[in-house]
């Protein structure tokens, strides 16, 4: 009996193999009874209550071999409501906005995250064909595909979310869905401050190096919170100032009024009219831009984006995927290199040095909280290196009772070589700032 299988909440047990049985039969009448042409015509608002009749007679009939609760008969009846207008039982996750990140293992494994912490879902779906029906209906509705000769394919909701699908040959234990939520509620400034992601004086430093124009390079592992933080600064931009921004997936939220938004291209199914980053921070060029925002340099287009930095559009910003500033440094170097001109590894860091300014360190730690780990300074070359001081960095001392980091932000009591150029642009940051301030957690 389903009766037997709500949780305290009244919520039905989804893993359960009968819930998931009689949704199927469901579902599978409802089909055999709906006109689905004039159904795809209609909004689902305006067909819900003549679906939900049909369920309820549906329901009572079966209800006669499977007892169901009130509880149930509500959430079988949302649940196939969704299947017929959304993406099955994803909706229910998709609805949460607490979640950051869903994550299908295969069909009977789904993990979410919540602030930055994994953890087990209790959605499922019926079975293989179930998750693939519903990441076809994802990737189709943005006009790509996903087959045996196609088996992996990166698409975007609705809403903006990323999405990236996997099945076999390649996915060894069946399909494997990955969705980056989009997130409508973007953090400030303020709210990185009180979620002690960085002190007052490092967002300070931030929004003068920004406003006085120098290049700034966010660096982070996946999730560390590079968008958000790019997001965040690039709120210190004028209004005045023409931005172009260049991403794969559209997830800035520019709040200035000249704005010019660029998307790269996947390849249609025949394989052409794929446009790639690199295209675009080239043509970007073309369009008299004061501020360049490549959202996050994975390739070869890191040498337009240096050479863009060093011929008159100073102030832009980029990501990069990079555990520390120096790492990202020597990331940059290899994507450079990708362009195939065969310059010197001298001349590639050369570009680097005299490109960039600023490299802000952000990690996601093991309680899941994020913070800016170091602001770098760009200092230069001494031979063949490039040379890097740190103005403030995070210092972690220990692992609390609760699991939660304990450590320090503080300021290395160097003062920025970069200084003297704020304070000819009109920024005359307090000598203290840099001092050894330290600010615990």
């Amino acid at each position: 009996m389903l009766t037997t299988l709500a949780t305290a909440t009244g919520a039905a047990e989804f893993r359960h193999p009968e819930y998931q049985a009689l949704k199927g039969r469901v579902h599978q009448e409802l089909l055999d009874r709906l006109n689905l042409e004039r159904l795809s015509k209609v909004k689902r608002e305006e067909a819900e209550p003549e679906i939900r009749a049909l369920i309820v007679g549906i329901l009572e009939r079966a209800g006669q071999q499977v007892p169901l609760s009130l509880a149930e008969r509500d959430s079988l009846s949302v649940d196939v409501l969704h299947e017929l207008f959304g993406l099955g039982p994803l909706e229910a996750l998709l609805s949460d906005p607490s979640i950051s990140d869903i994550l299908v293992n295969r069909f009977d494994q789904v993990y979410i995250e919540r602030e930055g912490r994994l953890e087990a879902s209790d959605i499922t779906f019926r079975d293989e064909r179930h998750l693939l029906q519903i990441i076809e209906r994802i990737v189709s509705a943005v006009g790509r595909r996903i087959d045996e000769s196609s088996p992996m394919v990166d698409a975007r909701l609705k809403d903006g979310s990323r999405v990236n699908a996997v099945i076999p040959p390649l996915a060894l234990d069946g399909a494997v869905l990955s969705i980056r939520r989009f997130q409508t509620g973007r953090l400030g400034a303020a709210d990185l401050v009180a979620r002690e992601s960085l002190t007052q004086s490092m967002l300070d430093f931030l929004e003068a190096a920004v406003a006085c124009r120098l290049n700034v390079v966010v660096s982070g592992g996946t999730g560390a919170g590079k968008t958000t933080l790019l997001n965040v600064l690039s709120g210190f931009i004028g209004e005045n100032e023409r931005i172009v921004s260049i991403e794969d997936a559209a997830e800035l939220i520019l709040r200035q009024r000249h704005v010019v938004r660029l998307e790269t291209r996947p390849a249609n199914i025949e394989g052409k009219g794929a446009v790639r980053q690199r295209e675009l921070v080239v043509n970007a060029l073309r369009m008299r831009p004061d501020r360049i925002i490549v959202g996050e340099v994975r390739s070869e287009e890191a040498l337009d984006m240096l050479q863009a930095m060093n011929t008159g559009h100073d102030g832009s910003l980029t990501t990069v995927h990079s555990n520390s500033a120096r790492d990202a440094l020597y990331r940059l170097d290899t994507m450079v290199a990708m362009a195939n001109l065969n310059l010197p590894e001298k001349a590639i860091r050369q570009q680097i040095a005299s490109a960039i300014e600023i490299v802000v360190q952000i990690a996601r730690l093991s309680d899941g909280t994020r913070k800016v780990t170091s602001i770098t300074e760009i200092t230069g070359m001494e031979g063949d290196m490039i040379t890097i001081q740190d103005i403030f960095v995070f210092d972690k001392t220990g692992i609390g009772p609760d699991g939660k980091v304990v450590g320090r932000f503080r300021a290395n009591g160097i003062r920025p070589k970069c200084a003297d150029r704020l304070a000819a642009s009109g920024v005359d940051l307090p000598r203290e700032m840099f001092e050894h301030v330290k600010a615990v957690r």
